[in-house]
């Protein structure tokens, strides 16, 4: 192992020993200098991931939620410089965190709060204008061949647990009606303006969404909305994107 990769290891492992070879210019104990580095890095890595996953910590405590950072900064390091790009593997994680397995929700609230940073940092468009719509459906001959472009902060989950009513209980001055956790939820995210929203939607709402984003014309996305809920209801849940912003020029 070269000299770095052991310093890297060490760094990011608290079982580790301070790394043979280094020294102080000012004679202090290498070893008592390393720490603080050390604790300084992962005191930096161990925010990063609070930022992220606010929810995940309010669950859990803080000193379980250190904890748990701790192990997965040992396991999974920071792969880029950039702090916002960490904790990608985060939610995959929790799922197998032995400790967390009393919360099996606790992984997709993870992953909820993970698509909402991906939102957040996702590229801008130009929302899609309901008259654009109104004019391209206008015409028949060519539905069958319509693409519609979803935002590209546009993001979806499908949850066996009511994470978004969770974790919308969870956000500071919500009031949020009570709710069944053990209960199904389809939920996109998305940035509309300047706020990244959390939106329930229904399964064919969700499987549609899911089917422009894979680039799918509206005839195939339709169609797979429909197999997913037989009661689809095309014109609401094209009403709810566009009223949301989630879909831009055509």
């Amino acid at each position: 192992m070269s000299s770095h990769a052991e310093f890297t290891r060490a760094l990011l492992d608290t079982g580790r020993a301070c790394p043979p070879g280094l020294y102080s210019s000012n004679g202090a104990d290498p070893a008592s200098r390393f720490a603080v580095y050390r604790n300084n890095v992962q005191g930096s890595l161990i925010n990063a991931l609070a930022d992220s996953y606010p929810v995940v910590e309010q669950l859990v405590g803080q000193a379980f939620f250190k904890a748990m950072a701790r192990t997965y900064i040992e396991r999974q390091p920071p792969s880029t410089p950039r702090l916002n790009d960490y904790g990608e593997g985060f939610a995959e994680f929790i799922d197998d965190f032995a400790p967390a397995a009393s919360l099996p929700y606790l992984g997709d609230i993870a992953r909820l709060e993970r698509l909402r940073v991906e939102s957040y940092h996702a590229a801008d468009a130009r929302p899609l204008a309901a008259a654009q719509l109104q004019e391209a459906m206008s015409r028949p001959e060519q539905l069958g061949r319509l693409q519609l472009h979803p935002h590209p902060s546009l993001r979806s989950l499908q949850s066996s647990y009511a994470v978004a009513s969770l974790w919308a209980a969870h956000q500071d001055g919500r009031q949020w009606p009570s709710f069944y956790l053990h209960r199904e939820q389809h939920i996109l995210v998305l940035r509309n303006a300047l706020e990244v929203e959390v939106l329930v939607v229904d399964a064919g709402c969700l499987a549609f969404t899911d089917s422009l984003r894979a680039r799918q014309p509206l005839a195939v996305a339709a169609a797979q909305a429909l197999d997913a809920q037989a009661d689809f209801d095309l014109g609401r849940c094209l009403g709810l994107l566009l009223g949301h912003g989630a879909l831009i020029d055509l």
